[in-house]
């Protein structure tokens, strides 16, 4: 019987995305690289845990699920995260950023200052700007004040960014423009919390390290993984969670890796591409009325 492994999910490094399994094995994404695993028969989902810690009654979870975590892990997750607001004695420094993902996608956020572009680079984010740097709650404050006057979100779902990665602008400087010009009315809001320095504008672009440059439009995206459902392809991109792999016989398809966690996977050997995992496809605006 083949040896089964668990996903832990995507991370981003200086050196480019990996998977990361359990035990701590990463798998490096280079571009060109096969990504081919399947799921055997009679195998179910189930709860990852929280904190480090094993489910203790190992969950059944839903198959759409990209959390990957019972109720009650879910919430023992969020109650020691940053999201949450339950750490604000965090005597660590943030940054508050602002994010492009497509035309008319622009969130704020924020992020420890050890962690760098990581947090940016997990979201998918096709281009940014640092706005500030301070104390938690004073970068907290800085977010509230932009959602308020100036009607930023600090969400924007993954299916809305999956959905614009084909049509974004082809220059750098077509794709900062949202930024550059949200920069400048944020930081001349009155209110601005003192606690927090204000940082110039200074847009990083994505898109050539996610691949988006050259690869090919996706067609659609995995949906879930079922129980004998298998998939092969080469990478061609990958942004924020997705990988984008091209399958011989249809367009290249969209694997939100946080679909995989949960999941006792097992490796296919090189051979021909193959998908047989539920798939939405993309819909196409027609180019005329016939």
């Amino acid at each position: 019987m083949a040896r089964t492994w668990s996903c832990s999910g995507l991370r981003w490094t200086p050196e480019g995305p990996a998977l990361v399994w359990d035990g701590g094995r990463r798998s490096a994404l280079s571009r060109g690289k096969r990504v081919a695993f399947a799921v055997p028969d009679g195998s179910g989902r189930h709860c990852v845990g929280a904190r480090g810690h094993a489910c203790p009654v190992r969950a059944a979870v839903p198959e759409r699920s990209t959390g990957a975590r019972c109720e009650e892990c879910a919430r023992l997750d969020r109650a020691h995260s940053v999201a949450a607001d339950t750490l604000a004695d965090d005597p660590r420094p943030y940054r508050v950023h602002l994010a492009w993902f497509g035309p008319g996608m622009v969130k704020v956020g924020i992020t420890a200052v050890e962690r760098g572009p990581a947090r940016l680079l997990e979201q998918g984010a096709v281009c940014f700007s640092w706005l500030g740097t301070g104390p938690l709650m004073a970068a907290r404050r800085a977010e509230e004040l932009l959602r308020a006057a100036l009607g930023v979100p600090d969400r924007i779902p993954y299916a809305d960014k999956r959905a614009v990665r084909a049509v974004l602008p082809a220059t750098e400087d077509e794709r900062a423009a949202e930024v550059r010009q949200l920069h400048a009315r944020a930081v001349a809001l009155a209110g601005w919390p003192e606690a927090l320095t204000p940082e110039p504008c200074r847009p990083v672009d994505h898109v050539r390290g996610f691949g988006l440059a050259d690869a090919p439009a996706a067609s659609g995206a995995v949906v879930r993984l079922v129980a004998g459902g298998a998939v092969g392809g080469r990478l061609v991109a990958a942004a924020g969670p997705d990988l984008h792999l091209t399958v011989a016989g249809r367009g290249p398809v969209v694997l939100d890796t946080r679909l995989m966690t949960g999941w006792e996977l097992v490796p296919l050997p090189p051979a021909d591409d193959v998908l047989t995992l539920p798939v939405r496809e993309f819909r196409r605006e027609q180019d005329g009325l016939f």
